[in-house]
Formats: structure tokens, sequence, C-alpha cells
């Protein structure tokens, strides 16, 4: 998504885009913003939530929204404490993160190679507002316990799209 920093850089700095592309990236920076803003089932919002929003000038577009978790864990990854500690906490939240929206995936990634750890929750669009509001729970009792393992670093938070394609 972008922030309003990264759209001001984008429309108003001497990055080389024509006007009608500058209009294209505010308005549907707009529609995203909208479709998250707190409030009532506005009728934006609902329209939102049964098409996708388009991307990159209609050439991609998106209906799920992810929530990332990642941190930097130590050792060898058949082996690894912090990473086994990691997993225990994954197991004793995961049917609390199932339950925040019927149509939500649950994605676990580990990188031997760079230490990486990341969970990846996608939910429709229209679930992700709601979620978004509750401060996506259980995200801060689960990375306060995962910040608290020895070995672990670089507690993360990311939203992204996340389209099967």
């Amino acid at each position: 998504f972008l922030t309003s920093s990264l759209l001001g850089t984008i429309l108003f700095s001497r990055v080389k885009l024509s006007s009608k592309m500058k209009l294209s990236i505010l308005s549907t920076t707009l529609a995203v913003v909208s479709a998250f803003a707190p409030s009532s089932k506005s009728r934006l919002m609902t329209s939102l939530s049964a098409q996708d929003v388009p991307l990159a000038n209609g050439a991609m577009s998106f209906n799920r929204v992810c929530r990332e978790w990642r941190c930097k864990y130590t050792g060898d990854k058949a082996t690894s404490e912090s990473l086994e500690a990691i997993a225990k906490v994954v197991d004793e939240y995961l049917p609390t993160i199932k339950s925040q929206s019927s149509g939500m995936t649950v994605n676990r990634l580990v990188c031997g190679g760079c230490l990486d750890f990341k969970l990846m929750m996608t939910v429709p669009l229209e679930d992700f507002g709601p979620w978004e509001q509750k401060g996506f729970e259980p995200e801060s009792d689960f990375l306060e316990k995962i910040k608290a393992i020895d070995g672990v670093s670089q507690v993360e938070t990311q939203t992204i799209t996340n389209m099967e394609i």
C-alpha cells in the first residue's frame, strides 16, 4: 500500500509521471484507503468487497490482504532452539489467529539461509478492516512472546496484498 508520504513523493516530487498516471495512483490509493476506513458498511466498501482493487494500471489487482509477522532466528534450521520456541508460540496462538476470519489462510515461511521466520495471515478484503480495527488480534501478544525468546531479533510486521495467481 502507498503510505501518504510515499504518495506525496510520487505525486509532488521530481519523479517524472504524467498527470494521468498521478491521477490514477491517487484514485487507486483513495479507493484502497476508503476500503479500510473504519465506518459502517459504506456503499464504496460494499462495492469494493465484491470486486478486485486494480493495481499497476489494471495489469494486476487484489481482493485479499496479508498481515505478515516476521523475525530472525539463530542456529541451524534443523536444531535451532529459537526456531523451536517460535513454533511453540505459533501452536499456542494459531487457533486464535484462524478465528479472526473464516476466509483466512495462514502460511509459515522459514529460510535456513538467511534465518528468516515469517507468518503470513491472508484475509478477504472485506475482513481486513475489521481485523485491523482490532489491532490484528492477537498480534501484540504474539510479538511480545517471540521478542522474549533468546536468539530472536528484528521482529517486524507488514501489510501487503497476497494473491494466488
